[in-house]
């Protein structure tokens, strides 16, 4: 009786340490099974056999894809054992078949492929049950399947016929997924039966549980019948059916009770199914976890029916994880999403972060796995334009990241794109450390300082980086002038002292000329050096380089922009508004083109049309941005109506539609703009060809006055960066971008803020730029209002940007401007006071202000104010014939002629809108 529970005892640890692979022991448990029970030769055999077949795998694994071939040495006394088991027959029928599986894997090793299947034939593997038989067992059968498809794949077929290939191939994928749909039955009843002994162990310690190991048939199991599915297809049918088979797999194990032994297998097929769905899978073919896989794709055979349908049936399947209030992801790119995120949050979690080199192996594969991770992440939230989220997700990366450029590059890219710039040029700063040869890195970093951070000079740092790397990268040397120039345009914007911005003036130069040379295909090159030359009032040089620019790059928007400009400071206005008509032709919806036609259609073709064009910038805001404005009174674009119809009725009025070449008045441009058609050409040679390309810089005559501070840039709505979003004028920006007018831009925003919040509880929703753009093209419309005499109008268009920021110094200017016009001289000086007092550099309001002041009689005040207007902007014509007004009236006469021949000579060249309006960024 002693002996009988001995041995049940050894039996039942035997049966342990076979299902949880620990093969160690089995030895050692036979001697005590032979010492102890009588007639038990064949079962040691059987015992030993498999333990030696076991430990040789464990000490030289298999390799995927590799082929075994011929008896091994080490591997005679397990043949030995296995045969003399089956040969003397005395044990149990499913010792026997345990035996033959045994038997077949030994044949597998050693090669004998062919071997093996006649084994499994015999044994009769389809017909071996599932239920009640222990762990091990259900082990031993996994693995039986998966030699089973590795065998059938290394077979060659006699028959080259078509049809034996598709049915092979059908039959080594369902032994891969039979084999996995066991394996993970296995893996799940094992975790079950340690965590029972685990909880029905005595208080006594015993031995710590075993971890478990999938091995090389598991694995091959678990993973190969996925890859056979998006590897076989022949034609564009068979893809399809295989991409939905593969799919339906993927799910399949992922939707099993997760085991300790399957999480990092998890993590490597969420990973690939999150790729499939994002690389392989359009949105027409998803079709969500919880329901069952099209029957028929469009693109299968008709002929073919129940071709995504599985073709067996286990008696015992692995359990899956159900519920009622489980998520369903129901498109591709938020499953993928989904699993993207459960992937990283399992890379993080098993992060190997020790330096030690005896750790080198491993933390190389956790970097390896988690970037691949992170970089599917970045495509899945990227297609969304998810860049916050993003770069919290990489933010997380970063414990991988010590010595990591990718990593530290991905992070400062979507810093970038999730407009956290200042943060970003830290990143790269570090990106610079790791791939000091790499030019892209300072330079993208110079494009953020030069942009919404305003750093102009860490951007000069940047850019000379790149000029002075030497040949390493002389490729780029050119966008490293380039980067330079900008850097010194926009200091000498901000430079309040006429020596200092005449050096920066002639440094950009200097630096344009250089990048053009060294790059003279490179049509930004001539542009921003048409550009420069634009500002410094060069307007014939400008033209020629603009000529270049246009000859390489025809379609581009700037340098169209730029030469509709030329050509109005040459007061060819009708030839400015055809290019800029050409221009809308291409670019509809481009605001700067379209603030700039509602200044030239106010000169050349009246205030109807330009109200006209304000009503359709009002009709593509609406159709570009799906925004409620908050303050909408519900009049929409009706105040444009009032006047228009005064002479004409709007019913009977078409909008310019400018890609028609008829709604065009000029013949001269009547097609519209394209890449590749030259009528653009003709027309920009018809201009420009008188115009020889300049071999020297002519610096321009300075103004001579007793004030004159030197030539200054004009100063735009769109001059400074920091206010200047995604091609769209700022209305927070100032006449300059002067360092104090950057800061009371700032000001300005949070008073609006504020006041906003006072006047009404609904926030403007989604990003700012939008409704500044809004609030332009009000101001625009009050502008032209304005100059018809129409008070009623210009106040209610006043007042529609006010409600959006009504401390804006352009609201209160504007405020001011129809003040005078209703003739309330004090109210205007109100107004014109309040607008400086948020941005003292606004050379509008100081002129309107020194002009009420003249009017008023108070000669000193006004002529004070005007000399700090040319301090600010010396190129405003405005300014200095108010001047010349003030010093005449104060019996002045040799001084304010002087101001009123500078004032006709700047004039002469001032474009329609300041030249700055154009976005200076690299």
């Amino acid at each position: 009786m002693a002996t009988r529970k001995a041995g049940s005892r050894l039996e039942t640890e035997i049966e342990r340490c076979r299902s949880e692979s620990q093969w160690e022991r089995i030895p050692e448990l036979v001697k005590q099974l032979s010492a102890k029970l009588i007639a038990n030769d064949d079962m040691a055999e059987l015992l030993l056999g498999e333990s030696k077949l076991e430990q040789y795998l464990k000490e030289q694994p298999l390799r995927q894809g590799a082929s075994p071939r011929g008896p091994k040495p080490q591997l005679t006394e397990v043949r030995k054992h296995l045969t003399a088991t089956l040969d003397r027959g005395n044990l149990k029928s499913e010792f026997l078949q345990e035996s033959n599986l045994v038997m077949a894997k030994l044949n597998y090793v050693e090669g004998d492929y062919r071997e093996a299947l006649n084994t499994y034939t015999r044994v009769g593997l389809d017909d071996l049950p599932l239920m009640a038989v222990p762990p091990y067992r259900l082990r031993m059968i996994a693995e039986a399947y998966a030699t089973k498809g590795l065998c059938l794949e290394k077979l060659p077929i006699s028959s080259s016929t078509s049809n034996l290939h598709v049915d092979r191939e059908q039959d080594v994928i369902t032994c891969y997924e039979k084999a996995g749909d066991i394996a993970l039955l296995y893996l799940q009843e094992i975790e079950r039966v340690i965590l029972t002994n685990i909880q029905n162990r005595s208080p006594k310690p015993g031995p710590a549980p075993h971890d478990q190991e999938l091995g090389f048939f598991l694995e091959t199991g678990l993973q190969r019948a996925h890859v056979l599915y998006f590897k076989n297809g022949i034609d564009v049918h068979e893809d399809q059916q295989n991409l939905t088979r593969g799919v339906g797999r993927f799910r399949e194990l992922l939707r099993a009770v997760e085991t300790r032994t399957t999480q990092n297998l998890r993590m490597t097929i969420a990973r690939q199914l999150a790729e499939i769905l994002l690389r392989g899978m359009c949105e027409q073919s998803y079709w969500n976890p919880l329901e069952d896989p099209p029957c028929q794709s469009p693109l299968d055979d008709p002929l073919q029916k129940g071709a995504n349908t599985k073709t067996y049936t286990l008696s015992r399947k692995a359990r899956v994880y159900s519920g009622e209030n489980i998520f369903c992801p129901q498109e591709n790119t938020e499953e993928a999403l989904l699993l993207l995120l459960i992937s990283e949050s399992m890379a993080n979690r098993d992060a190997v972060l020790s330096r030690i080199p005896e750790h080198r192996s491993d933390r190389l594969i956790s970097l390896q796995s988690a970037s691949v991770v992170y970089d599917l992440l970045t495509i899945a939230l990227g297609r969304r334009g998810q860049y916050e989220m993003l770069s919290e997700c990489l933010e997380r990366a970063m414990k991988f990241a010590f010595e990591e450029f990718h990593l530290w590059y991905q992070f400062a890219l979507s810093l970038m794109a999730a407009g956290k710039s200042a943060r970003a040029v830290k990143v790269l700063r570090e990106c610079i450390r790791l791939k000091p040869d790499d030019a892209t890195i300072p330079l993208l970093a110079a494009k953020l300082c030069m942009g919404s951070l305003h750093w102009l000079e860490e951007a000069e740092k940047f850019a000379k980086t790149v000029v002075d790397a030497g040949e390493k990268t002389s490729e780029f040397k050119a966008k490293g002038y380039l980067a330079l120039g900008l850097a010194y345009s926009l200091q000498a914007t901000d430079a309040s002292l006429r020596g200092m911005q005449e050096v920066l003036q002639r440094k950009a130069l200097l630096a344009f000329q250089r990048a053009h040379s060294l790059s003279p295909t490179d049509h930004q090159a001539a542009f921003y050096l048409a550009l420069q030359l634009a500002i410094s009032r060069q307007i014939p040089e400008a033209l020629g380089y603009v000529r270049q620019a246009l000859q390489l790059q025809g379609d581009d928007v700037n340098s169209l922009h730029l030469l509709a400009l030329l050509l109005s400071a040459q007061k060819h206005y009708h030839d400015a508004l055809n290019i800029i008509d050409m221009a809308l032709s291409e670019y509809p919806e481009n605001f700067i083109l379209l603030f700039s036609k509602v200044k030239l259609e106010s000169l050349c073709r009246g205030p109807d049309e330009a109200l006209l064009t304000c009503k359709h910038m009002l009709q593509i805001w609406k159709s570009c941005y799906n925004l409620t404005n908050p303050s909408d009174s519900g009049r929409g674009s009706s105040l444009l109506d009032r006047t228009i119809a005064d002479r004409r009725q709007l019913n009977t009025i078409t909008l310019p539609d400018f890609s028609d070449p008829e709604t065009v008045s000029d013949s001269s441009s009547s097609s519209s703009l394209s890449r590749t058609e030259s009528p653009l050409h003709l027309f920009v040679s018809s201009h420009l060809h008188s115009h020889p390309k300049p071999d020297t810089f002519v610096w321009p005559p300075a103004a001579q006055s007793f004030s004159d501070p030197g030539p200054r840039q004009e100063h735009s709505l769109c001059n400074s960066p920091d206010v200047y979003f995604h091609g769209f004028p700022s209305l927070f920006s100032v006449s300059s971008v002067h360092a104090t007018s950057v800061a009371a831009s700032r000001v300005e925003q949070a008073l609006s803020e504020v006041a906003s919040s006072l006047q009404s509880s609904a926030p403007k929703q989604g990003p700012l730029h939008p409704w500044m753009t809004l609030a332009q093209i009000w101001l625009h419309a009050a502008e032209v209002y304005i100059g018809i005499g129409k008070p009623a109008e210009a106040t209610a268009c006043t007042q529609e940007a006010a409600n959006l920021f009504p401390m804006s110094h352009n609201v209160l200017y504007m405020r001011g401007q129809v003040a005078e016009l209703r003739g309330n001289l004090e109210e205007a000086l109100r107004w014109y006071e309040e607008a400086l007092s948020i941005s003292p550099t606004h050379v509008k309001s100081m002129q309107r202000l020194a002009l009420i002041l003249h009017q008023l009689g108070r000669y000193s005040l006004a002529e004070k104010i005007l000399r700090d207007a040319v301090q600010v902007n010396s190129t405003a014509h405005e300014v200095w014939n108010g001047l010349g007004e003030v010093l005449q009236a104060q019996g002045n006469d040799a001084a304010a002629t002087e101001c009123f021949l500078t004032a006709l000579e700047l004039e002469a060249s001032s474009p329609a809108v300041p030249f700055t309006i154009i976005p200076r960024v690299l």
